[in-house]
């Protein structure tokens, strides 16, 4: 039967191998192994073979030890395990039958008292935390570092501008407090078939105004301007009468498109042109 290290040597190195597939193969959101069926192909024969190196490792230290003069085998068995050699390097400590050597006098109630030393983990970390406070207290107290307020202030700053590069990017975040006014021909383009699509039936194609309001004059009943716009797009009209909130049915994106399509129709001339609604509107800078 092989010894539990071999077992535990070949779940760590085909986790090791498994994780480095992972982390070097660009596979998305899928796990590697899933989707390129050549890297699972792989894992299972890499296995397959470690199984095998392990077994015939196996094999030829049971063929060893049969192979030993008795002399040979003692020896092997006084060698002390590694793991034992660490854990005796990294605690100092003594063994039960030596306990003597390092007994004190001191007895209290029966209860005697072992000279035992530091373990050698717990006074090199006791030796870490001295250099750390040392220069902790040259860069924050010595050399006037940032405090916490100030290192606050400053992540929060770079937070934010992060938030906006991201926003920049990621273009469908936009909402009536962000939006801007889009004037490329392509978001035109793109404005004016979602325009047709779905405003048509109420604003005439050409924009002059049927069941809903004219959009080629500078009335507007919940006002103008992009901002203003871009809220009666996604969220509807007067309530009872006006039209339907459309953040359901289009993405943020496509009403910043829509909206800037509306605008761009202002002070064009529709062929049969409904009558003025609302309020004058003054352009503002937005």
């Amino acid at each position: 039967m092989r010894s539990f290290s071999s077992y535990l040597r070949i779940i760590v190195i085909v986790a090791l191998v498994f994780g480095a597939a992972e982390y070097f193969i660009d596979s998305g959101d899928k796990p590697a192994f899933i989707e390129y069926p050549a890297v699972l192909l792989f894992l299972l024969t890499f296995t397959i073979i470690l199984v095998a190196v392990e077994a015939v490792l196996s094999a030829l230290r049971r063929l060893t030890e049969v192979m030993m003069t008795e002399e040979q085998r003692q020896a092997e068995e006084a060698k002390v395990p590694w793991h034992k050699v660490w854990l005796k390097k990294l605690t100092k400590t003594k063994p039960l039958e030596q306990e003597g050597e390092i007994l004190l006098d001191h007895n209290y109630d029966g209860i005697r008292e072992l000279d035992n030393s530091l373990p050698p983990w717990w006074l090199y970390g006791f030796y870490l935390t001295i250099i750390f406070a040392a220069v902790y207290l040259v860069r924050f107290e010595i050399m006037d570092g940032p405090d916490q307020e100030e290192e606050y202030r400053t992540e929060v700053a770079q937070a934010e501008e992060a938030i906006a590069r991201y926003r920049e990017t990621a273009k469908d975040l936009v909402d009536a407090n962000t939006v801007t006014l889009l004037t490329e021909a392509d978001d035109l383009e793109a404005g004016k078939a979602i325009f047709q699509t779905n405003c048509v039936a109420c604003h005439m194609a050409d924009g002059g105004g049927g069941i809903g309001p004219n959009l080629t004059d500078p009335y507007w009943i919940l006002g103008g301007g992009i901002k203003n716009v871009f809220h009666t797009i996604s969220e509807g009209g007067r309530s009872g009468k006006g039209m339907i909130a459309w953040k359901q049915s289009l993405r943020p994106r496509e009403i910043q498109q829509v909206a800037s399509y509306v605008l761009s129709m202002e002070g064009t001339t529709p062929a049969n042109p409904k009558e003025s609604q609302g309020d004058l509107w003054e352009a503002k800078e937005e």
